[in-house]
This record gives C-alpha cells, structure tokens and sequence, in this order.
C-alpha cells in the first residue's frame, strides 16, 4: 500500500466533517449495504452538502487503501469528524440508539 494513498485518505477524512467511502455515489449507490448507509445519514437529517462521498469503484489503491486505513474489512466505511465510526451494520445500531443523529447533529 502507498504511503500517497494512505495520504490521499487521511486529507480526505480529516478535510470533511462527514466522509463515506462507499461503492457509487449519494444519487447512484452500486451495493446495497452502500444504499443503506446514505439512506441511514438522510434519515439522520444530514444535507447532501455537508456529506462526502468516495466511489472506491473508480479507485482500486483507494478501494484496498480504505481498508489499511481503517483496519476495517468492508465498504462502506463511514468517518465523522476524521473519526472512523464504521460500515453500514455499525451505522444502523447507532441510528437506532440515537447516537449517530447526535454525532452528525453535532457536526453540522
């Protein structure tokens, strides 16, 4: 794995409030547990400006490097405030406790 690439993503998650690596995009999610994350984040009440998307599918170093980055094995993968928060499963338990609302409430 490249040190560029591992660069690349930490500018990325530290450079925007809310950052989602996902296959597709907010409008075109291409796998469903990516579908299910931006809808979670739009039930959540996040604004499509204050969201940022990464489509690992157009970037294979970014698609492997994610996964380096975060010692996490899937995709999505969902950062806060440059803080990993984790994948689509992850992401619906905190929903549902409330507490994802709160840490993107909080970062708007």
């Amino acid at each position: 794995m490249s040190d560029d690439t591992q660069q690349r993503i930490d500018q990325l998650v530290k450079g925007h409030q809310i950052v989602l690596f996902m296959k597709g995009n907010a409008s075109f999610p291409m796998c469903g547990f990516s579908g299910r994350a931006i809808q979670i984040l739009k039930a959540c009440g996040v604004s499509p400006q204050s969201l940022t998307t990464f489509n690992v599918l157009e970037d294979d170093a970014v698609r492997q490097g994610i996964k380096d980055y975060s010692h996490w094995p899937t995709i999505p993968q969902l950062y806060v405030n440059g803080e990993f928060v984790g994948g689509s499963d992850i992401m619906m338990e905190m929903y549902e406790s409330g507490e994802l609302q709160q840490l993107v409430g909080a970062s708007e």
